[in-house]
């Protein structure tokens, strides 16, 4: 993989420097620059280290390089001496530009770096870093003032939450020479007359709104306040989920489509393929939505109105914390923890969605760049988080046990997501760029533009999700109709009983969970399963395929090639994991 990025960073004709004093906020800059791919090498000739990624994909990556931090270019230790190396070739080689982190807090001391680099033949750009602390400690800088007197480009930013990022970056092709023409011995009296124009100091304290930024961004004080965050907004999403499904779906379907759909039944009853395809199997005579199969039934049932309210649901709450400024900040704050599986910290939204539903997660994976990085979220997602459902099948299933019996089951898939992932980000070829996101100030949603926004996610879900999902649940009952769910099942149940000590009878329900993972993972509570076995099957239900509307949207979203990939590391994934689970508990 090392070797991979050399190469991309060979290839590479624009280079940008990241120069600033020490303690700055470089180094975070770089990776917000340069996300999970790069390189460290040391300087040649000496025992200085420094990194070199690259920024964007396509033709348009640029080498960005992480220069030691220097206080000034008359070098007086091995690492300055680098850092004036690396700007000296950077000169020659001509297409080059540097990115002078200031730390704002500290204007005056980084303004002897930024002078110096001034005077050199190189375009520079200014990223004055800190900028949330100057405000807190009351320092206010007249930022257009200074590119004034500088002659190039001030562009404030804070690292740590990826403010002024994208600013910064989009400026780059605009990147130019400094003008500012003052006598090298006269420097540090230049640097005063700048300071007296551009900066004042006053004494002030933190708002509440800004204390709570801090403590929801910070990770000793912003995980608890996430996890728990976190665990409101299921409880919310879970309740108005069900509730929708329990008064408005449920009697819908039942109350006004079933009687319709039984007299089309009758009406069908000497076109008995027609009627499997479009109503399905009669259950006691009955229409079953979860178990009938048909195009109208269950075809129409699933994606409406059962996965309908939770998408409901989600998008209101995601929407709301969209709207309110804590999502970035949540994005931000599990950064680190995303970069572990090939990500960035934005690829949580599709992972948070599909919490509720993976189909909405697999269609959020739209916001990341690259195939690859969709790709990496959609395998995950589908092999590591139930949806909101079958979570919830899960905990009336083992609830009963208590921890002993519901840890198990989402500490593995937790692993799993973490293991996987990290297979993943080493094999898969392809890119990963980072995407740069602003957070904006809290604030309370306006109502209107919030359920504006819900209902073009709704609308979207239903024009591009539905009609796979539909196609999906036709493919599948031609699979039953033939025998080929059957055969299936005859030739893999001495395998599935041998290796994850699961009875035949449960060969069945792990191929119905295909269509309806829920349904399948209640559909082994007769079995009289122990306590082991249900765990068991709980995460290999999980983990060995998506549902068919899943399936569907995978496939719609990553064609077939990928589906097929994906849909190979979910099966052996499932079934090391079932083996391993059969041998330890």
């Amino acid at each position: 993989m090392k070797r991979h990025h050399a190469r991309a960073i060979a290839q590479c004709t624009q280079q940008i420097l990241l120069m600033g004093n020490p303690n700055v906020g470089k180094s975070v800059i770089f990776t917000r620059l340069t996300g999970v791919g790069v390189v460290a090498s040391n300087y040649p000739g000496t025992t200085v280290e420094f990194t070199v990624g690259i920024m964007g994909f396509g033709e348009h990556k640029k080498k960005v390089v992480d220069v030691p931090g220097t206080y000034t270019l008359d070098p007086t230790s091995p690492a300055e001496k680098v850092a004036v190396d690396l700007l000296d070739n950077a000169i020659t080689n001509k297409n080059a530009i540097v990115i002078n982190v200031i730390d704002a807090t500290n204007l005056e001391r980084n303004l002897n770096l930024t002078l110096q680099l001034l005077k050199k033949d190189i375009p520079v750009i200014i990223a004055l870093n800190l900028w949330d602390e100057t405000k807190h400690t009351g320092i206010s800088i007249d930022r257009q003032r200074l590119e004034a007197l500088l002659g190039v480009q001030v562009i404030p930013t804070v690292a740590v939450t990826g403010q002024g990022i994208k600013t910064l970056v989009e400026t780059i092709g605009h990147a130019k020479k400094g003008t500012i023409m003052f006598d090298e011995n006269e420097r540090w009296h230049e640097i005063g007359k700048i300071i007296e124009q551009v900066q004042v100091i006053e004494h002030r304290h933190h708002t509440v709104l800004e204390r709570l930024g801090d403590l929801t961004i910070h990770p000793v004080t912003g995980i608890p306040i996430a996890i728990v965050t976190l665990l409101i907004m299921f409880t919310i999403i879970r309740f108005i989920g069900e509730n929708i499904i329990h008064y408005v779906s449920d009697p819908l379907f039942e109350g006004l489509w079933a009687p319709l759909m039984m007299k089309l039944s009758s009406q069908l009853a000497n076109a008995p393929f027609i009627h499997h395809v479009l109503i399905g199997q009669l259950i006691d005579g009955q229409i079953d939505f979860g178990q009938s199969f048909g195009i109208l039934t269950t075809g129409l049932y699933v994606p409406l109105g059962a996965v309908l309210p939770y998408i409901f649901a989600f998008y209101l709450v995601l929407s709301f914390m969209e709207d309110s400024g804590y999502l970035p900040r949540l994005a931000v704050l599990l950064d680190k923890t995303m970069h572990i599986i090939g990500l960035h910290g934005m690829a949580i939204v599709p992972m948070f969605l599909a919490c509720g539903c993976n189909v909405p997660g697999i269609l959020a994976t739209r916001i990341l760049e690259t195939k690859r990085e969709r790709f990496i979220a959609a395998t995950l997602m589908s092999i590591s988080i139930p949806c909101m459902a079958q979570t919830a099948m899960i905990f009336g299933l083992l609830g009963k046990y208590g921890p002993r019996g519901l840890f198990p089951v989402f500490i593995t898939l937790f692993f799993v997501w973490i293991i996987v992932g990290n297979i993943m980000r080493l094999l898969v070829k392809g890119e990963s760029p980072e995407i740069f996101t602003e957070i904006p100030q809290y604030r309370i949603p306006h109502m209107k533009t919030l359920l504006k926004k819900v209902w073009m996610r709704i609308h979207w879900f239903l024009r591009e999700a539905l009609p796979f999902v539909l196609a999906g649940v036709l493919v599948v009952n031609l699979f039953y109709t033939f025998g080929i769910i059957s055969f299936l099942g005859r030739l893999t149940g001495p395998v599935i009983r041998a290796l994850l000590g699961l009875p035949l009878d449960a060969v069945g329900i792990l191929l119905v969970g295909f269509l309806r993972k829920d349904l399948a993972v209640g559909m082994l509570a007769p079995l009289g399963l122990s306590m082991k076995q249900l765990i068991i099957a709980s995460v290999v239900l999980t983990m060995y395929f998506p549902c068919v509307a899943t399936f569907t949207v995978i496939l719609k979203e990553l064609g077939i090639a990928n589906l097929l990939k994906a849909a190979l590391i979910m099966i052996i994934s499932a079934f090391l994991v079932g083996t391993l689970l059969n041998m330890i508990l």
